[in-house]
C-alpha cells in the first residue's frame, strides 16, 4: 500500500514536471500555426472523402440512368416485336407470329429486369444524395472554422507580441525608475551627495584653520609688544618709555578731575 502511494506520488510528480516543461516550451504562435496546419490537413482529408462519396453517387446515378434507358429500349423492342407478330398473324403466318411474340416476351422480361434494377437503386441514390449534402455542409463548416482559427491565430499572435513588447518596456522603465531606492541612479545620487558633504566639511575645516592662524598671529603680535616694552623698562632711562609718559598723563588727568570735584563740592557747601 505504501509502495503504491509512493509510486503514485512519483508518477504525479513526473507528470507535473513534464507538463511544466511543455508549458514553458510552448510557443503560442508555433502551436497555433500547427493547429492551422492540422486543421487544413483534416479539411483536405474530408474533401477527399466527400469527393469519393460524390463519385460513388455519380456512378450509381449513371447505372440508374442506364437501367432506365435499357428499360425504355427493351420496352420499345417488345412493342416492335409484338407489332411484327400481329402483322404475321394477320397474314396467317402463325409460326413467325409466335416467334415474334416470344421475342416480345423476352424484351418485356429484360425491360422488367432493368426497371427492377432502377427501382432498387432509387433508395440508394436518395440516401447517397443526403449523405453528400451533409458532407458538403460539414466541409463548408470546417472551412469556416478554419478561417476563424486563422483569424484567431493572427489575433492571438498580435496580442502575444504586444504583451511581450509591453513587458519589455515595463522592465526597461523599472530598471531606470528614479524613485526606486535600489536603482543605480539612486545609488549614484547618494554617492554624489556624500562627496558634496565631504567637500563642504573640508571647506569648513579649512576656514576654521585659517581663523585660528589669524588669531595666533594676533596673539603673537601682542606678545611681541609686551616683550618690547619689558625690554624698554629694563633698559632704564636711556629713552622715554611709552608706559611712563602714559602714566604721567594719566596722573595729571586724575589731579585735574579731583580739583574740579573739590571746587564743585565747596561751592555746594557754601550755598
Amino acid at each position: 500500500m505504501v509502495k503504491q502511494s509512493i509510486f503514485g506520488r512519483i508518477s504525479t510528480l513526473a507528470k507535473a514536471n513534464i507538463n511544466a516543461m511543455l508549458d514553458k516550451a510552448e510557443d503560442p504562435q508555433k502551436m497555433l500555426d500547427q493547429m492551422v496546419r492540422d486543421y487544413t490537413n483534416n479539411i483536405a482529408e474530408a474533401e477527399s472523402a466527400v469527393a469519393q462519396t460524390i463519385g460513388n453517387l455519380r456512378m450509381i446515378e449513371d447505372d440508374y440512368r442506364e437501367d432506365q434507358d435499357a428499360a425504355r429500349s427493351w420496352g420499345q423492342k417488345a412493342l416492335a416485336a409484338s407489332q411484327k407478330a400481329d402483322q404475321f398473324r394477320s397474314s396467317g403466318d402463325e409460326a413467325n407470329a409466335a416467334k415474334f411474340d416470344n421475342l416480345a416476351k423476352v424484351a418485356i422480361e429484360r425491360q422488367m429486369d432493368a426497371e427492377r434494377q432502377a427501382k432498387a437503386a432509387e433508395p440508394t441514390i436518395t440516401s447517397q444524395r443526403e449523405i453528400v449534402e451533409r458532407l458538403k455542409t460539414g466541409l463548408d463548416q470546417m472551412k469556416v472554422k478554419r478561417q476563424q482559427l486563422v483569424s484567431k491565430r493572427d489575433e492571438l499572435t498580435a496580442r502575444a507580441k504586444s504583451a511581450k513588447a509591453q513587458s519589455a518596456v515595463a522592465d526597461a522603465v523599472k530598471s531606470i525608475d528614479l524613485l526606486d531606492p535600489t536603482s543605480e541612479v539612486s545609488r549614484f545620487e547618494e554617492k554624489v551627495r556624500r562627496e558634496e558633504a565631504r567637500v563642504r566639511g573640508q571647506q569648513e575645516l579649512a576656514a576654521s584653520s585659517l581663523d585660528s592662524q589669524f588669531e595666533s598671529l594676533e596673539d603673537l603680535g601682542e606678545q611681541t609688544e609686551v616683550e618690547a616694552r619689558l625690554a624698554a623698562l629694563k633698559a632704564g632711562g636711556s629713552q622715554p618709555s611709552e608706559l611712563t609718559s602714559g602714566a604721567d598723563s594719566e596722573d595729571a588727568e586724575l589731579s585735574m578731575d579731583y580739583s574740579a570735584e573739590q571746587t564743585e563740592t565747596g561751592t555746594g557747601t557754601q550755598n
